[in-house]
């Protein structure tokens, strides 16, 4: 159990907390640049990459990362490291709302106060506050508020944070003030009685406070009757000391809920004869008791003379008063007494109110033979209603209409562990969660109307582990009848804080309760939230606010040269604006520029609506009355202010484009319009710093909120903001998306910002970014260090989608982005083709689906064009090939034309633009796909691989060759389904896949064309799944490298060096997806290891988890190490890329790999002859000096029998006839 917050100094008056309190020093961010890859592209001609993404970067800083933003709730303080992505400096538990640098009057920086609605940063507890330190990255925690902080000013002219919200801390309600060093001081007025939004300082030097509220002072009120709300003691654990063995007066349990005053057996605690003892209650939830009520008992003339109340677990003995006999009010501590008749109670109110979990009651004196008690029970102000039934008011309280709960759905008690009481958790499975997957519904006995706070409890996730499944609460109240002026509230909760908090959802009148109303608050999951997540519900409480000097309308200015705060507001004009304001006004955000204060809200006056301006001691409103609904963030840029909210014009129309987002000159005095604005409520607008002009940073605006699309405007298109998130370039008056240039990608939510002196800002939030905003297909630079650019095109990325999802036949994935792609330079083309599954506009403004066509001149100009019509809109192309002029585009690709079926394959003239005439035969099967396509070197023969039964009428499974315009089957005994092909040498045709060779099933083959015969794989056996990806390893691919998921579920890449298959081994996280392999030179040797040759590195592509680092979409593989290369994401999502693909082949040098075994059979067989050829010819060369030292000479070399007399041919015919004739024998 946790009670710290009922412990903490705010609870026992402290009023301030030095700075070195509760420090926790945090590994500080240094941008470390990696290696560079040392990667040779030279030789490859153009290189480009395809796959799925709309973000990407080279990883060039170890703090780069695939990162998401998050969705629960949850935001970081960050930074932008030197190539623009961002790193994450501390991560919080839940919103940052608010920062500011803290600078002493000399000038010193002593960090960034930090305030939100957090419950942890950078892993350590710090409620709502907290300082960063950004030379040491030390977070130094500033204990002593209770809730959330929407508000900061730092102001250095006097050494102090104003910081505000929705809090209570030392004796202050919603605002406070951090002085210098020495921690929390009340501010003279000690706050607000309403929530504080934003806080500024006024021209003059004052501080403007802006938000909701009516007075000032602490809003905790004492109630008109205190102690109204009964502590439960029924579930308590009771123990006692000293207790007598009269039978039915040893029971300690038997004085709860005994509140007759009447003696007797089962209703009388005793103890034993002139013994001291105790009588001790340890409740499982923490509670701050105002009022204690004894009975003491005369049973047999015994009674309880003193006693000494002792709060645990703190073990402080608490001090009271009473009525004493003379019905003065007295004070006691450890001997506090009681009237020897028990026909009246005695109660004790508690001096200090302070958190508990239990309590025990010391006896120290008696009358007659022993002491012993009647009852007892214990009292509190605030209304508290939880979750667990068993916590609420007991059945035996005084109350007509005690507080309770009920629950619908799969509830379950959890203990309090760490929190402060127990609580119900639900663990819902998604899709389909909705508000009556679970709820519950708290009723409060409200027993005096008034306004009251009222606050949600939630606890922390941390001590039960489910910080990860965490959801979001819907949460919904009704607090009075119809006919008084509350509605009933709705408010979503994120429950991801992993300490305890509380939420105030409410500030308001509050009807008491009676038999035809109850004040109720109902929990449950909010609506679309489709992963299984974990729920709480602990409890709420009602708190009656006090009734503070009025006068007050959301507006407040304070001289903090003044130790008091004057309650005559018409000396302030800034006040008497805000009083000017009808009723309940709203106030989000108070801006100076130059000498004029902007204020805006949600609020409405006489000509004013929404916004105004106060200069020269008048409020005035703004051109056309101001914005037609509530604004909700502003920020001054020079002379511009931004705005963001619910609007959609002025007040009175005159600008036309204001839709939710507007700009106000204010040295001209007129309206401007974004664009033409968004479609649906900004909540936030934030600066950020990006290289827009020449690759020089500039301030430029990011707009948050519940949007997901930003409207057409002049020459510019509507485009989707998916994420409710758009960036503004005020040096281009334009959307950055809407700018023809290369820049970061960035998507999610920014929520804070503060600059800091000699220091890049540092931003709060919670994104997704990468270097570059490109989607689907990039293109290296091949001379020096790998870079990204642009192909040309922009490609929408499309969800495959119903009725057919077309999958890869193998490896079952869902396949949407750019899959393949190849560079055509026959016949004077510069022609780069990408297929997959996406949407991009053509140079002609037509719309291109899934197979894009980029012709490149010589001067520069290129044209984007796709092919015709005919083909659905949901192929999806999976290979490409090229054989002379005709393009072989294979996939999961159906249509028709000229009234023929395509299946799987179509066929393009390039030369002409035209389909092909005739198309070949469709493939038939079950699920057609065309994976591979290859065409044999040198020759016209190109071969389809994929998943299928027949070509037309023929039966060719998995692979069909296509040569002089017709199909023909490659081989017999081959079946399964095919993903990738490679040619080793000119006729041999290597195949990867999940496949049978003559009935045995197998994941390698080889073809040999010569013999027309399927192979398999010698060890293949050892591949433990279906192979999805090959390369060559060495020229001939004689040695390869495959890739594919096991049987298990796992990855697996393993090189085949000629001989075995060797692993790299569980390398490779989980969730690794490797689509492609390549092995590519390098410029600087690495380690030479057994898989990978010092000169060479292996990329592999995908959607890849390194246990070391974490997701990248591709990673070079030195033989021994993995090490990120290219980091995208695909919306919120890690993205991937399915291949490299490049211009020319690549080579490789003799030194690349060990030799093949022919090779290896061949030269030893060549140096084996040597050898015998060099024995011999030194033998002849001795024995020839031999015969020369003993006298031997040539004989004579002509022969004078052969002439011409002598010699005749011997006709043909005569010497076959003579071959069958019978020889003679041997003469004896």
């Amino acid at each position: 159990m946790r009670l710290s917050s009922m412990f903490s100094p705010t609870a026992a008056g402290l009023l301030s907390i030095t700075l070195s309190l509760h420090s926790l020093k945090v590994q500080g961010v240094n941008f470390t640049p990696v290696p560079s890859p040392n990667l040779d592209l030279s030789q490859l001609g153009r290189v480009a990459i395809a796959g799925d993404f709309d973000a990407i970067s080279l990883y060039t800083f170890q703090q780069q990362n695939e990162n998401s933003f998050s969705t629960n709730g949850s935001q970081s303080l960050l930074t932008q490291m030197p190539n623009g992505d961002f790193a994450t400096l501390a991560s919080a538990d839940a919103s940052i709302e608010a920062m500011c640098p803290f600078v002493m009057k000399d000038g010193t920086l002593v960090g960034i106060v930090v305030g939100g609605n957090f419950t942890s940063l950078g892993g350590m507890e710090a409620q709502g506050v907290a300082l960063y330190n950004i030379t040491t990255a030390e977070i130094t925690t500033l204990p002593g508020l209770s809730g959330s902080v929407s508000a900061l000013y730092c102001d250095s002219t006097t050494s102090t944070v104003f910081v505000g919200g929705e809090f209570t801390g030392a004796n202050s309600t919603n605002a406070v003030a951090w002085v210098g060093t020495a921690g929390w001081t009340n501010l003279p007025f000690a706050g607000f009685n309403g929530p504080i939004q934003t806080i500024n300082k006024a021209p003059n030097g004052n501080i403007i406070f802006g938000g909701s509220f009516t007075g000032l002072g602490n809003a905790s009120g004492i109630p008109n009757v205190p102690d109204q709300q009964v502590i439960n003691l029924s579930t308590a654990n009771i123990t006692a000391g000293g207790s007598g063995s009269t039978p039915g007066f040893s029971d300690p349990k038997s004085i709860i809920c005994s509140t007759s005053g009447e003696s007797g057996p089962g209703q009388t605690w005793l103890l034993a004869d002139d013994t001291p003892g105790f009588w001790q209650a340890e409740m499982n939830f923490g509670y701050q008791p105002t009022k204690l009520r004894v009975w003491n008992t005369e049973q047999n003339g015994q009674g309880t003379q003193t006693f000494r109340f002792t709060a645990l677990p703190i073990s402080g003995i608490m001090n009271f008063t009473y009525t004493a006999t003379n019905g003065q009010t007295s004070s006691c501590t450890s001997q506090c007494p009681l009237n020897a008749s028990n026909t009246q109670y005695t109660d004790f109110h508690f001096v200090n109110v302070i958190g508990m979990s239990g309590f025990r009651i010391d006896i120290s004196d008696w009358f007659g033979s022993g002491g012993g008690l009647d009852g007892i029970e214990l009292f509190q102000d605030d209304i508290y209603a939880y979750a667990v039934s068993s916590l609420d008011e007991p059945a035996c309280g005084v109350s007509q209409f005690g507080s309770n709960s009920t629950a619908t759905g799969p509830w379950q008690a959890t203990p309090s562990n760490q929190s402060s009481s127990e609580y119900l958790t639900a663990n819902l499975t998604g899709p389909g969660i909705n508000s009556n997957s679970a709820s519950v519904t708290f009723l409060a006995d409200i027993k005096q109307p008034g306004n009251y706070t009222v606050t949600i409890f939630t606890p922390g996730c941390q001590q039960d582990g489910t910080c990860d499944i965490r959801g979001i609460s819907n949460v919904t109240g009704t607090f009075a009848l119809s006919t008084n002026p509350s509605q009933p509230i709705q408010t979503s909760i994120f429950q991801t804080n992993d300490f305890d908090k509380y939420d105030q959802i409410y500030h308001g009148y509050v009807d008491a309760g009676s038999g035809s109303f109850r004040p109720s608050i109902t929990l449950s999951p909010l609506d679309n939230q489709n992963t299984s997540i974990s729920l709480v519900a602990q409890r709420v409480r009602f708190q009656l606010d006090s009734p503070t000097a009025g006068g007050l309308n959301g507006l407040f200015e304070w001289n903090p040269n003044q130790a008091t705060a004057s309650t005559d507001y018409s000396n302030s004009t800034i006040d008497t604006a805000g009083i000017g304001l009808h009723a309940d006004a709203l106030i989000m955000s108070v801006e100076v520029v130059g000498q004029t204060t902007y204020v805006a809200g949600n609020f409405s006056g006489d000509g004013i609506e929404n916004i105004f301006a106060i200069s020269n001691g008048n409020a005035t409103s703004l051109p056309d009355t101001g914005l037609n609904a509530a604004v909700a963030s502003t920020f001054v840029y020079g002379d511009l202010l931004f705005l963001g909210g619910n609007f959609t014009n002025t007040t009175n129309p005159g600008t036309a484009g204001l839709n939710y987002v507007a700009m106000f000159d204010t040295s001209k005095q007129v309206w401007q319009a974004l664009g033409n604005g968004v479609n649906g409520q900004v909540t936030s607008m934030v600066p950020l710093m990006l290289n827009i002009t020449n690759g020089q940073p500039e301030t430029c605006i990011t707009v948050d909120g519940i949007f997901n699309e930003v409207f057409a405007s002049g020459s510019s298109p509507a485009f989707a903001a998916t994420d409710g998130f758009a960036v503004w370039v005020p040096s281009h008056n334009n959307w950055l998306q809407n700018l023809n240039i290369q820049t970061m990608a960035i998507t999610g939510q920014l929520s804070a910002s503060t600059n800091i002196s000699g220091s890049t800002p540092l931003l709060a939030g919670t994104v997704s970014a990468q270097g570059m905003g490109l989607s689907d297909a990039a293109e290296f630079s091949t001379s020096g260090s790998p870079s990204l650019n642009s192909l040309g095109i922009r490609i929408q990325p499309q969800q495959v989608g119903s009725p057919s999802q077309r999958k890869r036949a193998v490896s079952g994935q869902n396949v949407t982005g750019a899959v393949v792609g190849l560079f055509d330079t026959d016949n004077g083309r510069n022609t780069t083709i990408i297929g997959g599954h996406f949407t991009l506009v053509a140079t002609n403004g037509s719309n291109i689906n899934n197979l894009a066509i980029i012709n490149s001149t010589s001067n520069g100009t290129q044209s984007v064009v796709g092919i015709g019509s005919g083909l659905d809109d949901d192929s999806v192309f999976l290979a490409l090939a090229t054989q002379q002029d005709t393009l072989y585009a294979g996939g999961t690709v159906t249509g028709t034309l000229n009234n023929a079926d395509i299946n799987g394959l179509v066929l393009w003239d390039l030369a002409t633009s035209n389909y092909v005439s005739p198309q070949p035969p469709a493939f038939t099967g079950s699920s057609v796909a065309v994976n591979a396509i290859a065409v044999q070197p040198d020759t016209s023969n190109v071969y389809v691989a994929g998943s299928f039964d027949t070509a037309g009428s023929l039966n060719c499974p998995s692979i069909c060759l296509f040569a002089n315009g017709q199909w023909k089957q490659p081989g017999t005994g081959l079946g399964g389904s095919i993903a990738a092909l490679t040619w080793q040498g000119d006729t041999q045709l290597l195949a990867g896949g999940n496949l049978t060779v003559g009935g045995n099933a197998t994941t390698l083959a080889t073809y040999d064309t010569t013999g027309q015969v399927w192979t398999e794989i010698n060890g293949a056996s050892n591949v433990p799944g279906p192979v999805t990806a090959i390369s060559a390893a060495n020229s001939d691919a004689s040695q390869f490298w495959v890739a594919g998921k096991g049987t298990n579920g796992s990855a697996f890449l393993m090189l085949y060096d000629g001989t075995n298959f060797q692993s790299v081994g569980n390398t490779l996280g989980k969730n690794t997806l490797i689509r492609g392999l390549a092995v590519l030179s390098l410029s600087q040797d690495h380690t030479a290891t057994n898989l990978v040759p010092a000169d060479l590195s292996l990329l592999v592509t995908g959607q890849l988890d390194l246990p070391s680092f974490g997701n990248a979409s591709a990673a070079l593989f030195n033989g021994s190490t993995f090490s990120p290369f290219i980091l995208s994401n695909s919306g919120n999502a890690p993205g991937s890329i399915s291949q490299l693909f490049t211009e020319y082949q690549q080579t490789f040098s003799a030194s690349s790999g060990s030799l093949s075994l022919g090779a290896v059979v061949g030269i030893a067989l060549a140096c084996a002859l040597g050898c015998i050829f060099l024995i011999v010819l030194a033998g002849f060369i001795m024995e020839r000096r031999r015969r020369r030292r003993e006298g031997y000479r040539p004989a004579p070399q002509n022969y004078y029998e052969k002439t011409s007399a002598n010699m005749s041919r011997i006709p043909p015919g005569d010497l076959f006839r003579n071959l069958n004739r019978n020889q003679p024998g041997p003469r004896l």
